[in-house]
């Protein structure tokens, strides 16, 4: 059974940190490329950061290079996003998403690239 789950969103003040996590199924963890999407009401759906699990390479977007890590832990089957320095900005639902490994090779992700997502996890960050 394909399955993501998100965890460890939260509310924070600006300039706090949150660590998201994205458990996956054995099955869809062999779908290589996670990435990290966020959607703030009104806005269309960004690919933050993104990380090939086979190979190890990432991707950040601009607006959170040096404050939002991705890493992993495969005896888990987990993706985590460290996020730091947290800004209002910031204030999205944030989904992992998973596919073949290739799809990492676009650099940036792409939503419309990914067949497997989770449900979702809000971070609210307040000034």
């Amino acid at each position: 059974q394909v399955q993501l789950v998100e965890s460890g969103g939260g509310s924070v003040q600006a300039g706090g940190s949150l660590r998201l996590s994205c458990a996956a199924s054995e099955y869809t963890y062999s779908r290589n490329c996670v990435g990290w999407f966020r959607q703030a009401p009104g806005k269309e759906r960004e690919g933050v950061a993104a990380m090939n699990t086979f190979g190890g390479s990432t991707y950040y977007a601009d607006s959170v290079k040096g404050r939002f890590t991705i890493s992993q832990d495969n005896a888990k089957n987990t993706v985590y996003l460290q996020m730091k320095s947290l800004t209002p900005e910031d204030t999205a639902m944030y989904y992992c998403a998973a596919e073949m490994g290739w799809v990492c090779r676009a650099g940036r992700p792409i939503s419309d690239d990914f067949g497997y997502w989770g449900q979702g996890t809000q971070v609210t960050v307040s000034s």
